[in-house]
């Protein structure tokens, strides 16, 4: 991809500078980008003080793709991932719902037992499992929304395992199924939906595109999820009840983030309306949108995908990120097919969500639903370590999957990439790739952080003066040394089969005298 790598170098005249007065800093935006609609914020959200905003009437102006809007009535976090360092460990799989008959413990009793050792790891949160009553075993049909009795444990398990992770400064990150729920009674016509619980919801909560649960609501606003009752998000009395309930998941249960499942199926503004009432210090969505394939190949261009995604983003008001599948297709296939061209977009930039709006992009290369037993998009597994290089060097906000965290051939490589990051201290946020080489055989890549401050958007101008990286994947030799990359002297500190992280020496020298004082 030698015409990507010019072109980058053309896309950085389209960059402008403007005066941020408020901060005094220059602030570099990209003019061919989507910017959000919290560009200007850059308040750091306060957890000790997040009570309620008080909302404004409902406008039309915010969303005009819908005619139910939330304005946000003050300033949201600069990132709705932290504080943009943020390492997420996914704390269950497809069958941790069985732990309790296979070992006789609950999941949430063993999570909790891993406290001390996920900390130790450097992780700041856990993603965790539904938590409510639901009429699958692994959380994904819900219906008490109050019932924290489910099969990964007791709810006295449940704020157990909360309390400690907050003991030990980790961010519980609550799984919110909130597309859809199931009732628990049927209407006379033997139709269910007749809602039981503190939440006793009848027909007019389900939209009218499921006669089968005898709907009596509007039109969904987003994509039919078949197997169970469509939640209508446009009922005031529906989101009335689903934020105090998000609250009461706050303040008395304990979490402090959302991760919000299959949003596709209800308008992205919602989600920003619930996120904008509850103030959690972590909110991202799965976005679960399919990529662009041609005879079972997937093609180079994923620009539109992960424009679906951003769009998507947008439309909560910036204030939810997204999991960034479009990164997981293209780099699953690239280090499968040993076509390492794929990592880099005709701008020279990375080709997934995070080479876009890194701020709001959750990487990650697998999950509970692509793999574990279900397998519906696997990474491939003799690459895992390659895949775990490019997100846990790369800009966004990466999710580690607990099997691969507690499998031995992989744990300590792992543990290793997570050192590093926190020790170049990698963002989210302000944060800079220049793409050194993207062949069949070869990826590599400079990152660290940008020379100027970012709003929004991705810079390629490492700035030099601060700690940084280089990377490598493929099977072609590579060195930062040989190719003088920033003119600095670089050490191997990590690699493996096909991956290799180097770290600028005079920074590790720097720490290491820090240390022995």
């Amino acid at each position: 991809m030698e015409a990507a790598l010019a072109a980058r170098d053309r896309a950085r005249r389209g960059l402008t500078t403007s005066s941020d007065t408020a901060s005094g800093v220059a602030v570099v935006q990209r003019t061919d980008e989507a910017t959000s609609t919290l560009a200007k914020s850059r308040q750091p959200l306060n957890e000790n003080n997040t009570t309620k905003a008080k909302l404004s009437k409902l406008s039309t102006d915010m969303a005009p793709q819908t005619p139910f809007a939330s304005p946000l009535s003050r300033p949201l976090p600069s990132t709705p991932c932290g504080n943009g360092r943020e390492l997420i460990l996914q704390g269950f799989n497809w069958e941790s719902c069985n732990e309790k008959a296979n070992n006789d413990r609950s999941w949430y009793q063993l999570l909790n037992e891993k406290v001390p050792e996920i900390a130790a790891a450097g992780f700041t949160s856990v993603w965790m499992p539904p938590p409510t009553k639901s009429v699958s075993k692994q959380g994904y049909l819900p219906t008490d929304l109050y019932n924290l009795n489910s099969f990964y444990g007791s709810e006295d398990e449940l704020r157990s395992c909360v309390a400690r992770m907050r003991e030990y400064n980790i961010t519980p990150v609550a799984d919110i199924v909130i597309n859809h729920r199931c009732a628990e009674a049927q209407d006379d016509a033997g139709r269910w939906n007749k809602y039981t619980g503190k939440i006793d919801w009848d027909a007019r909560a389900i939209t009218c595109e499921n006669p089968q649960f005898g709907g009596q609501g509007s039109q969904s606003t987003g994509e039919d999820y078949l197997p169970a009752p469509n939640i209508d998000h446009t009922q005031q009395f529906v989101r009335k009840d689903l934020k105090e309930w998000l609250s009461w998941m706050r303040d008395d249960v304990g979490f402090r983030g959302w991760r919000f499942d299959f949003v596709k199926g209800y308008s992205g503004v919602f989600t920003g309306e619930y996120v904008e009432e509850t103030r959690p210090f972590l909110s991202f969505g799965e976005f679960w949108d399919e990529c662009s394939y041609r005879d079972g190949v997937l093609e180079y261009n994923q620009d539109a995908h992960r424009q679906r995604t951003c769009d998507w983003v947008d439309s909560t008001g910036g204030n939810t990120a997204a999991f960034d599948f479009t990164t997981k297709g293209i780099l699953q296939e690239a280090v499968a097919r040993t076509e390492y061209w794929r990592l880099i977009d005709t701008k020279g930039r990375p080709p997934g969500f995070c080479g876009m709006w890194p701020s709001r992009a959750v990487t990650f290369i697998e999950n509970h639903d692509t793999g574990s037993t279900l397998q519906h998009w696997p990474f491939p597994r003799d690459k895992i370590l390659q895949g775990y290089c490019y997100i846990l060097t790369h800009p966004g906000t990466p999710t580690v999957f607990y099997d691969h965290w507690v499998d031995p051939k992989w744990s300590e490589a792992i543990g290793v990439m997570l050192d590093i990051r926190k020790r170049t201290g990698l963002s989210s946020n302000a944060a800079a790739v220049h793409i050194e080489r993207a062949t069949a055989g070869l990826y590599a890549a400079h990152i660290g952080h940008a020379q100027e401050m970012y709003t929004e958007g991705l810079s390629m101008d490492v700035d030099v003066k601060r700690p940084s990286i280089c990377m490598k994947l493929g099977v072609e030799d590579w060195s930062p040394n040989a190719a003088k990359v920033g003119n600095l002297s670089w050490k191997c500190t990590a690699s493996g089969d096909g991956w290799a992280i180097w770290e600028d020496k005079n920074h590790l020298e720097d720490e290491e005298i820090s240390k022995a004082r």
